[in-house]
């Protein structure tokens, strides 16, 4: 936690009230009060003269000769809200900021594009960074300065706002050719960085092995996890292992999955109360998180929880995998079956406080045999097990975790597995209804498609894994509300929609990572409605972010802004690149339809960037997923060319999905496969459809087994 004061944020004005304001937001109000952002809107009420990004910032910066400070950030930021209430709220530092600068305010989840290109300067300058993103930069868009946290007085050799704006105003004034020079240097310098050819030939199984035993080095055995503190998630590590123990049979792969997973769950990272996993640990042991929760992150750890449970059969990761699923739906979904963005760390002005637990608090609640039990196996502390970030100190609460599984615990109390799993659920349930009565932090609602994108394929595999109806009728209503909602009149994607407005251009991120999620859904319910609306999304990916050198894609359209450059990303973060997952999905997509350029457009993007996928591999983990599958040896096609209504038919289906076949892929040839399906999908049209019943094809390369038409012909096919 850190000791800053909180401010109660003031009531944005109603629609009324808005519409009343002048463009330039009025008395007590800057210009980001106009903004859909939730980010924007957290900083309407600044004293800074804050401007959305846009072409209006820009001219006033050429017109009054100032330089641009742009702030680059996202709503459930923690450190974010520290520089806004040590800073951005300061009349004084106000005052000096509006008097150097035109100031600009960036939610870096609705424009990533101008994120990467300042966040690749900021790692350059500096070889570091993260949010809030501090830039300094001409009218042209081109920087000079740049930094991420600063506070308002100088503190452990980190220049304060006060100190650092009148520095760089004097540096403007007195030496205005060395800072223009600079940011010409600066932009050459990166700009030559993000175009560096990093193509050659595709790489071989040798990648794989080098990105395995990358993760082997790093892999902490003791609590689970890659490196030291802080430890993030990054759930497409573990999906790649688990496709690297598909490949060899090596072990260790999947033991790390295993240990990860576990781990988590029983940490502090994980919600114990209300589930969903929070953003990361600041220890190397998971116990301590910052505590806002990601839809990105649910999403992906479901994904790799429904994954590790294929695997190993144990109950632990696929009811994990659930745990997040239900806090999704019932905390993160809005009423038109889209999904929301994050949850703060913060509420009423203190980091975790909705989610920590006073042992008197505890006690208060249960009865005191349940409040023993909790206390123990929860691992609460009298004196708290929550340290107080800046001092170290204990803060009197704790965050409630497990050091042992339910069934090591029933060993342990002489109980029975089953019974004490219900009987903890009664208690969480009685802690949950006592923590809905807290203020709750602070919600962005706004809906991203590319983060749709991702929920949608977890809930999809989920759907398909646990044969559960649910989960793909969410899947779908999130998928129909994207495909209605997120689209503009000529059918291109937008980027975020809000309060019943969609809105901003879409980048290649969104279109790979919806048409991922259409993907899975189509191979969960079997609609050609989800495939062709896949294929599409596809088609449009290529024409507006392909490059016509093929070398991969870019992050922008063709037609869309020019910033300093138009960046690519091969590189994951905390989410896939949208280049690997475009590489995955135009595989998955030829192997589906037949449709050879989708794979040959994934083969060109994996030579793309050849160069840094073979120089450091495990950084790239979700293109090697794509890798594995482009080198064949284990993908099929699966053609189900019939009908799917009776009971054969239905345990063919369950065959097929309840095991682990992360390069196989599943369409269904339904007898009436109308022309134009037929045009956009040849691998489908061909085959043959019994006239009552259902076949089901299982291919590799293309070419196909005699069909299968009983569960007990396609079990050794399978094999």
């Amino acid at each position: 936690m850190s000791p800053h004061t909180h401010h109660q944020r003031p009531q944005l004005p109603s629609r009324e009230e808005l519409a009343a304001l002048p463009r330039d937001g009025g008395a007590h109000w800057n210009r980001l009060v106009f903004e859909k952002s939730p980010y924007l809107q957290q900083h309407a009420a600044n004293p800074v003269d804050w401007y959305p990004w846009g072409d209006e910032a820009f001219e006033k910066a050429r017109r009054e000769d100032k330089p641009v400070f742009l702030s680059v950030g996202y709503s459930t930021c923690h450190w974010c809200h520290v520089m806004e209430h040590e800073s951005f709220e300061d009349p004084e530092v106000a005052r000096l900021m509006n008097e150097a600068f035109v100031c600009v305010k960036v939610d870096r989840e609705e424009r990533p594009d101008v994120d990467h290109v300042y966040m690749t300067v900021t790692q350059a300058l500096t070889g570091s960074g993260g949010w809030p993103m501090t830039i300094i930069m001409t009218a042209d868009k081109k920087p000079f300065f740049a930094g991420t946290y600063f506070p308002r007085e100088s503190r452990y050799a980190r220049p304060g706002m006060m100190e650092l704006i009148p520095h760089i105003s004097n540096l403007w004034h007195e030496e205005r050719t060395k800072l223009v020079e600079s940011a010409e240097e600066i932009t050459r310098e990166v700009s030559r960085i993000a175009s560096a050819d990093a193509s050659g030939e595709m790489p071989g199984p040798e990648t794989l092995d080098q990105a395995f035993t990358e993760f082997l080095g790093r892999f902490d055995s003791v609590h689970g996890g890659f490196g030291g503190r802080p430890k993030f998630p990054v759930p497409h590590n573990l999906s790649f292992l688990l496709r690297y123990h598909a490949r060899t049979g090596n072990r260790d792969a999947v033991g790390m999955v295993d240990r990860t997973l576990t781990a988590m769950r029983l940490g502090g990272v994980f919600d114990h109360v209300g589930f969903g996993v929070h953003r990361y640990s600041t220890d190397e042991s998971w116990l301590v998180p910052h505590f806002e929760k990601m839809l990105y992150d649910q999403a992906l750890l479901a994904i790799a929880c429904v994954e590790a449970w294929q695997v190993t059969g144990k109950t632990l990761h696929g009811r994990m995998a659930e745990e997040i699923l239900e806090y999704v739906l019932r905390e993160m979904t809005s009423p038109e079956g889209g999904f929301y963005s994050a949850e703060d760390a913060d509420s009423e002005g203190e980091e975790g406080k909705f989610y920590v637990w006073t042992v008197e608090e505890v006690r208060s609640i249960l009865p005191p045999e349940d409040a023993d039990l909790y206390i123990k196996l929860y691992k609460l502390q009298e004196s708290g097990n929550f340290r107080e970030e800046s001092t170290g100190q204990h803060t009197g609460t704790n965050i409630p975790h497990r050091e042992v599984t339910i069934e090591q615990a029933a060993r342990e109390l002489a109980d029975d597995p089953d019974l004490l799993d219900a009987r903890l659920e009664k208690i969480r349930r009685k802690l949950f209804d006592a923590r809905e009565k807290r203020v709750h932090p602070f919600k962005d609602d706004k809906i991203l498609t590319s983060w749709n994108g991702l929920m949608i394929a977890a809930l999809a595999k989920a759907a398909r894994a646990f044969d559960h109806a649910g989960y793909a009728t969410a899947a779908a209503r999130a998928a129909d509300f994207a495909l209605k909602h997120l689209r503009a009149e000529d059918g291109r994607l937008l980027k975020r929609y809000r309060h019943g407005d969609a809105g901003l251009p879409a980048h290649l991120e969104d279109y790979a990572f919806l048409a991922w999620g259409l993907t899975e859904l189509y191979e969960a319910v079997l609609d050609w409605k989800y495939l062709e609306a896949a294929i599409g999304l596809a088609e449009q990916m290529r024409d507006s972010f392909g490059d016509p050198e093929g070398k991969g894609f870019f992050q922008t359209a063709a037609d869309g802004e020019e910033l300093v450059f138009r960046g690519k990303e091969a590189q994951d973060g905390a989410i896939p690149s949208g280049n690997s997952v475009a590489c995955l999905v135009l595989l998955r997509l030829a192997r589906m339809t037949g449709n050879r350029e989708f794979e040959h457009l994934a083969h060109e993007t994996l030579s793309a960037f050849s160069k840094t996928l073979t120089k450091f591999p495990s950084a790239h983990s979700q293109m090697l997923c794509a890798l594995d599958f482009a080198l064949g040896d284990n993908t099929q096609e699966i053609v189900l060319a019939g009908t799917l209504d009776s009971p054969e038919a239905r345990r063919m289906v369950r065959r097929l999905r309840a095991r682990f076949a992360p390069n196989s892929v599943t369409a269904h040839r339904p007898g009436d496969f109308p022309g134009e399906a037929r045009a956009k999908a040849p691998a489908l049209a061909e085959k043959t459809a019994p006239e009552d019943g259902l076949y089901v094809y299982v291919c590799r390369d293309f070419t196909c087994a005699r069909p299968a038409a009983t569960e007990q012909e396609l079990t050794p096919l399978l094999e």
